[in-house]
């Protein structure tokens, strides 16, 4: 597909600067072909799929066309969701890096109305909107669009499927008559066919379709889930497979509250994004995932529009999804930057005719993969234990430390097999003991009654299961060390302290105060719903210290206290203090008296 150098598209000196300190060496196949035709003042209906470049597409013309003496609104892009105008504002603002005197604002709901009223008010050549904002402050008359040389609907589909087709009008009916207007959408439905007929003005249509609509490197895989449960066989595929970054998709804001749910009650580092949440939650997850620390996202498609991570390893389709095109734009988040990566689709029943519906759209076979058993699972926790107690051998030099204890068994007429075997089963036991799950799974929202049944029978075997999880984070945080240093306590702490500070959480017992660890006071408790594993995983995931270093949590009704390792007790109170837990504002500081007697 034919693609040009931003220096053969008749840019500016700025706009080139600004290009190349973004790292981009030549022009997408869709901005070869919209730049051009924009720059010409021609109305455009653009397809083309997410992550082909066309934010860049309309954003340099508009960019290279505004008028910098004069502050009134030019320029207008509307946006279906907050997370991808804020990412079109970015782009917009790197694209602006050397060009003075133009300003692009986001404007869209959960953000203060009275700080985009100041924002507005010191003049602003370029808005990022969602519909629903933008049409109330016209109706409040804070934003006026008269004088709006260019409008762009990105990712028109999107937002008529999401009913804004009637914001969409309005909005386009009060600016200038004499405009410019944009469509650019993944897809061409008739009411984009309609919708284009009535205010693009002999439209050129570009069409960037990619020749594989699929990312040659993702492994496609479906497994048929009507024996097993749906959240098991995620977390099989996530023990057996170990994947760094989990991107997991559900057709709904509720199954991601409740698919969340269960896999921290097992353990497991989980969050979700949805519409519903606010907006400062969504960023705290999202830098957590960017971050790494946080290894599966649970999203529902809209909030994915805004997701933009290079190393996601595996997606996982736990719902069918609703429509062929969406199949694409998941499994597209894995294998970028020249990465291989897996895609995981869980079917059953009805699902089968919407597969083979995805494999004659995609044009490319989605071969079947067995439902992994428990002892599928059982055989790489086998083989990661034998690794480790090798590697022990091979590196430990404090092992002639154990010689005498060793010797003695040996003296017993014990045999060296019978000796390993009692240190396995010793070592074994105590991870079981400590990683028992903390609560039962809900048997409410999204799962079928096949799901409930699995659950039921499955639950006796949890203590089976999950031994060794512990051991399985001992090898990950092995193998990511050099990445991402300490994460491999963070992943211990995360897994195994939590079901342990649980257990923890009522006791009052003298250890409170043990030697080399500071106690903390928390001013959050059962009444906001807390739990040990929030005030662990806020502090772990806020300060990044290891979760191996919070130890005893007790927590009341309107407080709570935890024990935290001397050394990284005064990072805690310090990033933790005005900081949130469960979106609620908290205090901290060190224990006192005064604290024991509220």
């Amino acid at each position: 597909m034919h693609t040009a150098k931003f220096e053969d598209l008749n840019l500016s000196i700025e706009i080139q600067k600004a290009v190349k300190d973004m790292g981009f060496e030549e022009a997408t196949p869709i901005q070869t072909q919209s730049i051009p035709v924009i720059m010409e003042g021609r109305d455009v209906l653009g397809q083309a799929q997410t992550g082909t470049g066309k934010t860049a597409s309309f954003a340099i013309p508009i960019i290279e066309n505004v008028e910098s003496d004069s502050k009134k609104i030019q320029a207008v892009v509307l946006c279906p969701t907050r997370e991808l105008a804020i990412q079109v504002a970015e782009e917009f603002s790197e694209l602006l890096k050397y060009k003075k005197n133009v300003k692009v604002i986001p404007v869209y709901g959960g953000q203060s109305i009275d700080r985009q009223f100041k924002a507005l008010k010191s003049g602003v050549q370029i808005i990022i909107a969602t519909p629903g904002r933008l049409l109330d402050h016209i109706n409040r008359g804070t934003i006026n669009l008269s004088d709006v040389k260019y409008i762009v609907l990105d990712e028109a589909d999107e937002m008529l499927d999401m009913g804004f087709r009637d914001d969409i009008e309005s909005i386009i009916k009060s600016s200038a008559k004499e405009r410019q207007t944009v469509f650019f959408s993944a897809t061409i439905p008739p009411a984009i066919v309609q919708l284009s007929k009535k205010y693009l003005n002999d439209p050129v249509h570009i069409k960037v379709i990619h020749k594989e609509l699929t990312v040659p490197k993702v492994k496609q895989y479906y497994l048929d889930i009507k024996s097993v449960g749906k959240l098991e066989v995620l977390t099989r595929l996530v023990d057996i497979y170990d994947p760094e970054l989990t991107l997991v998709f559900c057709n709904t804001k509720r199954m991601v509250d409740d698919l969340v749910s269960h896999l921290q009650a097992r353990g497991y580092p989980a969050e979700g994004l949805h519409g519903d949440m606010k907006q400062m939650m969504r960023d705290r997850v999202m830098s957590k995932f960017r971050n790494r620390t946080l290894d599966i996202l649970v999203a529902t498609d809209v909030a994915a529009r805004g997701i933009d991570v290079d190393e996601i390893d595996a997606v996982v389709n736990y719902d069918m999804p609703q429509d062929e095109e969406y199949y694409v734009h998941r499994i597209g988040r894995t294998a970028r930057a020249g990465r291989e990566g897996r895609a995981f689709t869980f079917v059953k029943g009805k699902d089968f005719r919407k597969l083979k519906d995805i494999e004659k759209y995609t044009k490319t076979p989605i071969n079947k993969l067995d439902v992994p058993t428990e002892k599928d699972v059982e055989e790489v926790r086998t083989k990661v234990l034998q690794d480790e107690v090798a590697n022990i051998i091979k590196t430990d030099k404090e092992l002639n430390l154990h010689d005498i204890i060793i010797q003695k068994l040996l003296n017993e007429e014990h045999s060296l097999e019978d000796i390993a075997s009692a240190l396995l089963k010793l070592v074994i036991g105590k991870t079981a003991e400590t990683e028992a799950p903390v609560m039962p799974e809900k048997s409410y929202g999204g799962y079928d009654d096949d799901d409930r049944r699995d659950r039921k029978k499955s639950f006796g075997k949890d203590r089976k299961r999950d031994e060794g999880r512990g051991r399985r984070d001992d090898k990950r945080g092995d193998r990511r060390d050099d990445k991402r240093g300490d994460r491999r306590d963070d992943k211990r702490g995360d897994r195994r302290d939590d079901r342990k500070s649980d257990r923890k959480s009522d006791r009052s017992g003298s250890d409170r105060y043990s030697a080399g660890s500071k106690r903390i006071f928390i001013s959050i408790g059962k009444n906001a719903g807390i739990m040990p594993k929030d005030i662990l995983g806020a502090i772990a995931g806020e300060t990044g210290i290891p979760g191996t270093a919070v130890g005893e949590i007790s927590i009341f009704d309107k407080y709570s206290f935890v024990n935290v390792d001397e050394k990284y007790s005064n990072k805690v109170v310090k990033v933790m203090n005005d900081n949130q837990i469960k979106g609620n504002k908290i205090f901290v500081e060190f224990a006192s008296d005064k604290n024991d007697k509220r």
